[in-house]
């Protein structure tokens, strides 16, 4: 994992979200090839995560679809492996508050809050159209953005 690749990554997640995909499965489409992961299946898988899961406006789906991530980095299968269990949730804490350092929150609806737009917290299961003022009032682009570096830097490192 190098800059170059990241930078990459960063970019491809910003296109799927432009292409209407959410911002989850921006951030887990973006990587699935770097897991072998057949696309369909990591969009599929990561449909429900966004818009705050299910556009419910709780978690942020950016950081769901880089914890996604982690799951596969680091996720244990063995129940009962505390151990490995303990080593994942540290890997997405870890992430967690590189993603609140650098977006201010992890909530979706912290950050829609943020920008003061009332419609856009407004509560509902509706997927708003994905129109030039969509992507001009939300700063989703710039999360999903930092999701993927984010991550691509945490696989960096680990090396």
């Amino acid at each position: 994992m190098d800059e170059t690749e990241i930078a990459r990554r960063e970019a491809r997640a910003e296109e799927l979200f432009r292409m209407g995909f959410n911002c989850t499965q921006s951030v887990a489409g973006a990587w699935a090839d770097y897991y072998g992961m057949d696309f369909n299946f990591a969009v599929r898988i990561s449909a429900s995560f966004g818009g705050g899961i299910g556009r419910m406006r709780e978690t942020c789906g950016a950081a769901c679809g880089m914890f996604l991530l982690a799951g596969l980095e680091t996720g244990c299968t063995d129940p009962s492996d505390r151990e490995g269990k303990s080593a994942n949730y540290k890997v997405v804490q870890s992430l967690a508050e590189k993603f609140k350092e650098h977006n201010g929150y992890l909530k979706c609806r912290d950050m829609l809050e943020a920008m003061k737009d009332k419609k856009a917290i407004e509560p509902g299961y509706q997927a708003e159209e994905r129109t030039d003022n969509y992507y001009k009032k939300r700063p989703c682009i710039q999360i999903i953005r930092s999701a993927a570096r984010i991550y691509g830097e945490f696989l960096m490192n680990k090396s």
